[in-house]
């Protein structure tokens, strides 16, 4: 049973004949939610929010609904979104689902219109709409009002009827099945009685059915109510269903025409050449097929070629073959059966290439570094085996060399530097093995079969020998310095030219990228309008967008004979591969190689990782030079465990500082690295060479100060000779003169700048000990500054020594003198004096040999200079001293008296004359006159304090002309004396000035 939508036959609305829903109840529940029209009719507004549904209404709105107020029409159809509900629609089923995609190019004969092109219609239209909306906001139509009333009355006579229904018939879930809902329905419980029919419920029975058939009348006027209020409307829809279906037969009989009309033109005018264009495309396709096969019989011989290859260690060319035929597989050769396991092969091919390069690596790096040192050049250059086979080969061993780089550079082992490390330093450390038992085979006085160790062997060799072999162990260090350094600049070559060339491929893709014009442009891929055509008539598929992409592939070239793609050129290069004979010609290698990088871009290192194995190269070869200098640490080492080394003499000390220094500029100008190991170790043998050769210095020098009498001495020639090459500059020791009888005599001064220097034997010996000072340093320039502190110890040495046995009186014991007399101090003085002459001398040549930061030790010598100086102050004040005891002791037993001059003044005098014969030769005059100058102001004052204890004064009496007279004595003698003539003795001093 059907229900009717529950409305208000009242129509509630504005005045612009609008109906608007009443929110004040609920809406009823409907019966299903099937509608009979929900697509072609609009929806009915009601007064009352019971009966709203979105079914259409007639009533309301009759008079202007036409079909084409539908709100699914043929355009929406096509144009549905919903693609995934589309699939089984019959343009998609038929022709595709791009048929609906395909975008429609647009027509060239229709303008583009824009928004501008209605400008003027819209200025011209819009005042006149203005004034038509507000005459129809203020004038109603007749018609609608009208309309609205009867559609009010209709509505609230058909609620009324409706309501005298009752409400289960209106429910969605009636159902007569449900007994609840049957039993409310058919009351049966009224017609139950004990016994059978009564007359009462025949009459209940008569009545509930009247109703029932009441309610059914009721019921069918209201359908019959809105089917003809909506059937104007209806048969309208179906008038313009029929007139659809017309349309569309006159659509399918002009589609038919032109169909035949197309049959007919392919029939009379396309199929000829058509068919011409066919057998063109069979016949490239038959050439493609050819080429396909050609390529495969090429790649079929893949294996067999890398293997030839790799006979003759063509390790590049074979690692290219696989590349290109790998890559021909994955573009050319997709998907054939019969090549399935050919990519895991060349896989574990490649493999095993990888190992084979590392293992010829190891082999060439090992017969390279353990070859003969001399007799072989840098590089070898003669014919070797192959690891692979016994087939030697042709190419030098540089060029093996650079294929083997090339190659292991090409599948990025970039650790094959640490096998050549690890050969390298084992080749180092049998060098020293080989160059002893060479050397030990010409030495008749050592049995290598008693003597087994090498350093025992060592340690029995003389200094010659041992000297001689460790030149030669620097010889074949530098020899294997020289080969490492020729052999890694081979492969720093091969890096930089694969850096080169990745640099250069890089160029044309930054070109690119950077909008940069291209010489030979291809054509863009839209096609000419011809073309488009050919391809579409050509093309057998389905879909015209494959025929146009065909026609783009095939563009590049007519028959694929003139540009080829990238997978045709990776097969040209297979068969090139298989054509050229391996090994040919060492240009023709190169020149492959060079194709192999460009083609293996991909494969290749980046430019960080070339310039990090560059790094790499430089630290090996720099790793090379401390390998070299530490094995020849251990040969220092094991000599010097005797101590040997240290009792070398200088001129051998030498010899071995000059060979190492040697040996270690010359791997400093080869390998460009400074390194400390040799140099430190022989600056621990020089420290302890110096300390002996400092305790030797200065036990001589203490011997000789023992047993020094302190008398002046001869001074022979080469002693002059060696103070004359001082003075030139020259501050080295002189060679040996084999004596001769022309020699000179020794002479009795020794000349300085032509001063005379009175000296002891001892003085001239400590000048050629600080001479040889001066010598090692020169010799060896690292050990200036322990040198430095040595030397001034032992001037040191020599100035508190001089004092212990001159001043301090130390030679009475030791070399049993009777006294210190004025000459011995005289001439300690002198010898000092000498010494302090000759500092400023060494400290300016050792400030040559110093570091500016170590200038801070030469103030060791301003404090010698300083000691020296002192101690000459203080000689000549025990001088002074002497003559001051003398002067007190006689002239406290001066009195005035004739006869004149007086005894005392003649003891004076004498003593005077004697300090003078002992010292005048010794001190040069300056000295001498300084010195007299303060012996007589010691007389003047011990002259002057025995006159005031006497009495006289200067006041011409007989006692101040007795004085008178001697002090004109003493002057007359004093001045007689060698070069005091010209000295004012001033004895005007010894009267006190009167009060």
């Amino acid at each position: 049973m059907a229900s009717s939508h529950g409305s208000s036959p009242v129509p509630r609305g504005g005045r612009d004949g609008i109906y608007r829903k009443e929110r004040d109840t609920p809406p009823p529940p409907r019966c299903r939610s099937v509608r009979s029209l929900p697509d072609v009719c609009p929806k009915e507004p009601t007064g009352d929010g019971r009966g709203l549904c979105d079914g259409p209404s007639v009533v309301a709105e009759h008079d202007r609904w036409t079909v084409y107020s539908s709100k699914v029409n043929l355009p929406a159809a096509l144009n549905d979104p919903r693609l995934a509900k589309r699939e089984s629609d019959f343009f998609t089923k038929t022709w595709g689902l791009d048929f609906a995609e395909t975008e429609v190019m647009p027509s060239f004969y229709l303008p583009n219109i824009t928004r501008e092109h209605f400008g003027p219609y819209l200025q011209e239209m819009t005042q006149r709409e203005r004034i038509h909306e507000r005459c129809k906001s203020i004038c109603p139509n007749k018609d609608d009002v009208d309309a609205a009333s009867s559609i009010a009355s209709n509505h609230e006579k058909s609620r009324v009827e409706l309501e005298q229904v009752p409400k289960i018939f209106m429910k969605p879930e009636f159902a007569l099945e449900n007994p609840a809902t049957f039993n409310s329905v058919l009351p049966w419980s009224h017609f139950n009685s004990a016994g059978g029919k009564s007359n009462r419920d025949v009459a209940s029975s008569k009545l509930l059915q009247e109703k029932l058939s009441h309610y059914l009348d009721v019921v069918e006027v209201s359908i019959a109510r809105q089917i003809s209020l909506r059937s104007d409307a209806f048969f309208h829809a179906m008038s313009s269903q029929h007139e659809l279906q017309d349309r569309l037969r006159e659509t399918q009989r002009a589609v038919a025409v032109l169909r035949g009309r197309t049959a007919a033109i392919d029939r009379i005018m396309c199929r000829g050449p058509l068919q011409a264009l066919r057998t063109a495309l069979t016949r490239n396709n038959c050439a493609k097929l050819h080429n396909k096969l050609k390529l495969m019989a090429a790649v079929h011989q893949t294996q067999p070629t890398v293997q030839l290859l790799l006979s003759t260690s063509e390790f590049v060319g074979a690692l290219e073959l696989i590349s290109t035929t790998k890559e021909v597989l994955q573009q050319e050769l997709q998907g054939i059966h019969s090549f399935r396991h050919l990519g895991s092969q060349l896989c574990e091919l490649e493999k095993l290439i990888d190992k084979m390069m590392v293992e010829d690596f190891s082999m060439y790096a090992r017969s390279d570094l353990n070859r003969s040192l001399r007799d072989e050049p840098l590089v070898l250059e003669k014919m070797m085996c192959s690891s692979q086979g016994h087939k030697p080969n042709v190419a030098s061993q540089k060029e093996r060399l650079e294929s083997l780089v090339f190659g292991l550079l090409r599948q990025r082992k970039l650790d094959f530097l640490d096998i050549y490390s690890d050969e390298m330093i084992t080749a180092a450390k049998a060098i020293v093995p080989q160059c002893v038992s060479e050397n030990v085979l010409h030495m008749e006085d050592i049995d290598t079969e008693v003597i087994t160790k090498l350093t025992d062997q060592m340690r029995l060799m003389t200094f010659p020998q041992w000297f001689e072999l460790l030149e030669n162990i620097f010889e074949s260090f530098l020899l294997f310095l020289q080969k490492i350094q020729a052999t890694l600049s081979v492969v720093t070559n091969v890096v930089l030219e694969v850096l080169a060339s990745n640099q250069r491929n890089r160029l044309p893709e930054e070109g690119a990228v950077s909008g940069a014009p291209v010489p030979e442009a291809p054509r863009g891929p839209s096609l000419l309008q011809g073309e488009a055509e050919l391809a579409y008539l050509t093309h057998e598929g389905l879909f015209i967008s494959d025929a146009l992409n065909e026609a783009q592939q095939q563009q590049v070239g007519v028959g694929g004979l003139e540009v080829q793609d990238q997978g045709s050129a990776a097969g040209s290069r297979i068969q090139q591969s298989l054509a050229e004979p391996a090994g040919s010609d060492s240009a023709q290698n190169s020149i492959s190689r060079d194709q192999s990088f460009i083609s293996g871009d991909a494969m290749m290192p980046t430019d960080l990782e070339l310039n990090r194995v560059i790094n790499n190269l430089q630290e090996l070869l720099h790793a090379a030079s401390d390998v070299s200098h530490d094995r020849c640490v251990k040969v220092l080492t094991a000599r010097a465990k005797d101590g040997s080394l240290e009792r070398l003499g200088s001129a051998e000390f030498v010899c071995l500082s000059q060979a190492v220094e040697t040996f270690v500029r010359d791997t400093e100008e080869l390998c460009g690295r400074r390194s400390g190991s040799l140099r430190g170790a022989l600056q621990s043998q020089a420290n302890r060479f110096v300390h002996r050769f400092h305790d030797e210095r200065k036990t001589k020098l203490s011997l000789l100060l023992d047993n020094e009498r302190w008398k002046q001495a001869e001074v022979p020639a080469e002693f002059q000779d060696l103070v004359n090459s001082i003075a030139d500059g020259r501050i080295t020791l002189p060679e040996r003169k084999i004596p001769g009888p022309e020699d000179r005599k020794p002479a009795e001064f020794l000349l300085v700048n032509g001063q005379k220097y009175a000296v002891v034997g001892t003085v001239l010996l400590l000048i050629r000990i600080f001479l040889e000072y001066c010598q090692c340093v020169n010799d060896i320039p690292s050990i200036a500054t322990d040198m430095l502190t040595r030397l001034s110890d032992l001037l040191k040495h020599f100035n508190s020594r001089t004092c212990q046995l001159v001043l301090g009186a130390g030679a009475l014991q030791v070399v049993g003198l009777k006294t210190i007399t004025t000459k011995n101090l005289a001439l300690a003085s002198r010898c000092l004096q000498l010494v302090v002459n000759y500092i400023p001398v060494i400290r300016a040549h050792f400030e040559t040999k110093l570091q500016p930061k170590q200038f801070s030790v030469l103030r060791h010598f301003d404090h010698i200079t300083k000691d020296y100086n002192d101690h000459v102050a203080e000689i000549s004040a025990k001088l002074v001293a002497i003559m001051d005891s003398l002067f007190e002791k006689v002239l406290s037993k001066y009195e005035v008296k004739a006869p004149m001059p007086s005894a005392c003044f003649r003891n004076v005098c004498k003593q005077m004359a004697k300090m003078h014969e002992a010292i005048s030769e010794l001190l040069p005059e300056e000295q001498m006159q300084m010195l007299f100058l303060r012996i007589n102001a010691s007389l003047k004052m011990h002259l002057k304090r025995q006159l005031a204890r006497l009495g006289v004064v200067n006041d011409g009496g007989p006692q101040h002309g007795l004085v008178v007279v001697d002090v004109a004595f003493y002057t007359e003698n004093v001045q007689a004396l060698k070069n005091l003539d010209r000295l004012d003795l001033n004895m005007v001093e010894i009267w006190e000035q009167k009060r």
